[in-house]
């Protein structure tokens, strides 16, 4: 084992979020490091989404990206000598094993998806679906309006 300076991309988030029923927000930043410039990419679209499906976060977007950068970090020659090093730690997989993450969100709208009439099937009765889109009908709940600057 050694150490070296290996190239990771850092997502940065900025975003401002509002308690609940407040209408001023509080702005925070934060960063996750990637191994690859396409999970840093990814990451970010999934969550930028995420977030701006809430009715209190709004995120910055000129503020939120990948950038590549660099950090110092132990290197092995090998799967190998990684494993031997790393195993003693518990909560080791080499990389070709390693469990990849479900995001429970996408499941859970692939289920709902599944078990709801087309919106032609259904007269147009919400709940239904349209392709990859569930419609949900009118809830009649007030809301408060917040503005997006694109």
């Amino acid at each position: 084992m050694e150490t070296a300076w290996i190239q990771v991309f850092v997502l940065m988030m900025s975003e401002c979020i509002a308690p609940s029923g407040k209408t001023v927000c509080q702005q925070q930043e934060y960063t996750i490091e990637f191994a690859s410039k396409a999970a840093c990419e990814l990451a970010r679209e999934q969550m930028v989404t995420l977030k701006e499906l809430t009715s209190n976060i709004i995120v910055d977007r000129e503020r939120t990206r990948c950038i590549a950068s660099a950090k110092e970090t132990q290197v092995y020659a090998s799967v190998e000598d990684a494993s031997s090093a790393l195993q003693a730690q518990g909560d080791w997989a080499p990389p070709e094993t390693a469990a990849k993450v479900d995001n429970p969100a996408e499941k859970a709208h692939k289920e709902r998806l599944a078990s709801l009439p087309t919106c032609e099937d259904a007269r147009g009765r919400a709940p239904c679906k349209i392709g990859e889109i569930i419609i949900e009908g009118d809830t009649q709940q007030s809301a408060e309006v917040w503005r997006r600057q694109n």
